[in-house]
């Protein structure tokens, strides 16, 4: 009562009251560098007067695959239209993200929420009105602006399409599959272009599942070749094998297992997945003990439930492994359907971080190169994991399966044609880009010393860290050719036996040509000074069977051409066993699971810590002889980051892109220059873009985890 009598005699201090508070509020948004958004679109809307979006063809959309337009009520839902922000709001960001991740910083892990980050720090609300408003004015459906200001979900028709952005979509043959896509980049009003960035993509060449299975019936005329299934052993990694050779066996602080309780990893999908499926897995490696549950989503506006198609091995195996390694952690499998003209796990994922409650932790297994998305899509990408580490979300990325040839197919291609690229899913500076490596110790003949002769009931067989390499199928690795006796993978690619091994499947790792070079990214001892964004940051094992060693899933799916997940039938086994930089997203989120537990909570992008760790590991030479992969079972017990230094993951390649060729109208190897021993790309001590910084000791990582 004495309060309330109180404020009602001195509006005077009220008054003042409410001035100070808005002093402070001011003075925290100039720390922080919140603005108030201007309108820059500062003319009419003239139809007459139209800018091209420049880039937003896609490649393959070219003449000689072109079958003529779709009809014009040839439905486009869901299209993504993205806008973007003034330079002066990206570079506020920019330092909000370096005080988030700043212990000493009074924003210290203060994650932003979707509405601060879209009031604060996105386009004018003006300039959405304009673009909602002309794009109704077309009779295009506006469905949503998504929270961060920057993306708005459109629906329309190929006919709405050609008459407001004045470009046809035409349907494509491309080696007997059906695309369609549009002719020409799209064209919109002058007074647009401040804040159009462009569209995330008006085709349906959609990313890409970073599964590979094991080559079967792969038979070579040379003794002591890696075949495969040709009557060789394979050696099979469960999750206890994980665990042991990564040491990741259940983690203790003082009496509280460090086992991911309490957290929850979410895996983005097209597709749903027998749930049976998971519980399968589970119990035959022994993790149904644990209290981690699986459950299934489809998150928000737009997102409708795709069912099961065939993506379901891909999700399959991602919601398995992403609970692996974290056994008490909860794994969420969010799947919408794909659209005409969008990914569905985009539309899950934009959905999950404009939520009041996005999830810690995000892993996508799927690629495709930046030169395929365009201006419009790199911009989407960017701003959807910019925002997941904004928001305190870690996200990791597969970085793909054709080595440094991001933009050729490895389920297709037999050599490199398109040159040196990187997966645009995986190349933003705010997400942890997983690549893969091959254990070596087949090469090296002495599988006895790390795997036991027979599994326990649970399916483990390794005796302790392995050695490795990095991950590579083909004709071009040294590791191979070395093996076989040729002296170079020019001799051995153009040889007889050679040509056995002409694929382009390995561990990818690229340098960015959308994204310079963070600033945590510099000064580890091999990161070149290219001023570009390097992949991979980090990998794990991911082979699928080149040297007799592959991964464990279960998809036991028969309408998707799955197999019943009996591991002791030798048949249903080898269906469910596979390789990829897939599994290597989903297994760090799992080890990010543990960190989160330990830590406390949300860690946002994890990459800035994970260079911190390695910049003092690494600087030390002692310290980085002693954590060479080489070294196997007697690699320091200290490591955090075993150094991978022998091996590559280049690739044959043909014609005139990155392809060093002297053999006249032979295939030649990837390179980075005009010359063989340029190859992309070595292993080498400290960072490479072959294997990033390295494998891990999980328990050493996350003890050391600031």
């Amino acid at each position: 009562m004495s309060t309330r009598h109180s404020l009602h005699r001195a509006p005077v201090f009220a008054l003042l009251a409410v001035l100070v508070l808005g002093v402070f509020a001011g003075f925290a948004a100039a720390q922080t560098g919140a603005f108030v958004p201007v309108s820059r679109i500062a003319q009419p809307v003239d139809e007459s007067n139209l800018v091209q979006l420049i880039g937003h063809t896609h490649r393959l959309a070219n003449a000689k695959y072109d079958r003529g337009a779709v009809p014009d009520s040839f439905r486009m839902d869901h299209m993504f239209l993205q806008l973007q922000r003034n330079p002066q709001h990206e570079k506020a960001l920019e330092n909000i993200l370096d005080q988030l991740q700043d212990p000493h910083s009074s924003s210290y892990h203060k994650w932003l929420t979707a509405d601060q980050l879209g009031r604060n720090y996105g386009p004018a609300q003006k300039d959405i009105d304009t673009v909602v408003q002309w794009l109704s004015s077309h009779g295009l459906q506006v469905n949503a602006v998504h929270k961060n200001g920057l993306t708005i979900d459109v629906s329309g028709t190929a006919g709405q399409v050609r008459d407001t952005f004045h470009t046809e979509i035409h349907n494509y043959n491309i080696n007997g599959q059906e695309h369609i896509a549009n002719a020409s980049d799209p064209m919109i009003p002058a007074a647009l272009q401040p804040v159009v960035a462009g569209f995330v993509s008006l085709h349906n060449f959609m990313p890409k599942p970073l599964m590979i299975k094991p080559k079967k019936n792969f038979t070579l005329p040379c003794t002591g070749c890696p075949d495969g299934f040709d009557g060789v052993e394979l050696f099979l990694e469960a999750p206890g094998d994980f665990a042991t050779i990564y040491n990741a066996n259940p983690l203790y602080k003082g009496k509280q297992p460090i086992t991911g309780k309490g957290q929850t990893v979410v895996v983005l999908e097209p597709t749903d997945i027998n749930a049976a499926d998971v519980k399968t897995f589970r119990s035959a490696f022994g993790l149904s003990s644990y209290s981690g549950k699986f459950s299934q989503v489809h998150p928000g506006p737009g997102c409708t439930d795709p069912g099961k198609n065939g993506a379901e091995v891909e999700a399959a195996l991602d919601a398995e492994w992403a609970g692996a390694v974290a056994p008490d952690a909860n794994v969420e499998l969010a799947s919408c359907a794909s659209t005409a003209t969008n990914f569905g796990a985009f539309i899950a994922a934009q959905n999950l971080l404009d939520s009041n409650d996005p999830p810690p932790i995000m892993s996508l297994s799927y690629g495709e190169c930046e030169a395929a998305w365009g201006p419009g899509g790199n911009a989407f990408i960017n701003s959807l994991w910019q925002q997941a580490a904004l928001e305190g979300v870690s996200v990791f990325v597969s970085t793909g399966d054709g080595a440094a040839a991001g933009c050729d197919d490895p389920d297709t291609a037999f050599y490199a044609a398109s040159g040196i690229a990187a997966s645009g899913l995986a190349s933003t500076p705010y997400n942890v880009a997983t690549g893969g490596t091959d254990f070596q110790d087949t090469a090296l003949n002495v599988n006895s010393t790390y795997w036991k002769a027979s599994n326990s009931s649970t399916g483990v067989s390794a005796k302790s860290y392995i050695p490795e390499i990095p991950w590579n199928d083909s004709c071009a690795g040294s590791i191979l050719f070395n093996f076989i006796g040729y002296s170079s993978g020019v001799d051995f690619c153009n040889s007889d036996i050679g040509m056995g091994f002409l694929d382009i499947v390995g561990g990818s790792g690229a340098p960015s040509f959308v994204y310079s070079k963070p600033f945590w990214q510099k000064g580890v001892p091999g990161i070149p000074n290219d001023g570009k964004r390097d992949l991979p940051d980090v990998s794990l094992f991911a082979s699928n069977g080149f040297w007799n060693h592959a991964i464990l899933f279960c998809m036991s799916d028969a309408k998707q051409g799955g197999s019943p997940c009996n591991y002791s039938n030798p048949t249903d086994a080898l269906f469910n066993i596979a390789g990829g930089t897939s599994f290597t997203a989903p297994q760090f989120a799992s080890i990010q699971a543990l960190i989160d537990q330990k830590a406390g909570g949300p860690q946002g992008n994890p990459d800035i810590f994970f260079y911190n760790i390695a910049r003092a590991q690494y600087s030390n030479s002692s310290q980085l002889a002693a954590c060479n992969s080489s070294k196997g079972k007697g690699v320091a017990s200290s490591c955090v980051f075993y150094d991978v230094t022998l091996g590559d993951n280049d690739v044959p390649c043909f014609g005139t892109n990155n392809c060093y060729a002297p053999i006249a109208g032979g295939y030649g190897v990837l390179s980075t220059s005009d010359s063989s021993l340029k190859v992309a790309y070595p292993a080498g001590k400290g960072w490479d873009f072959a294997t990033g910084l390295g494998t891990v000791n999980v328990t050493n990582l996350v003890n050391t985890w600031p």
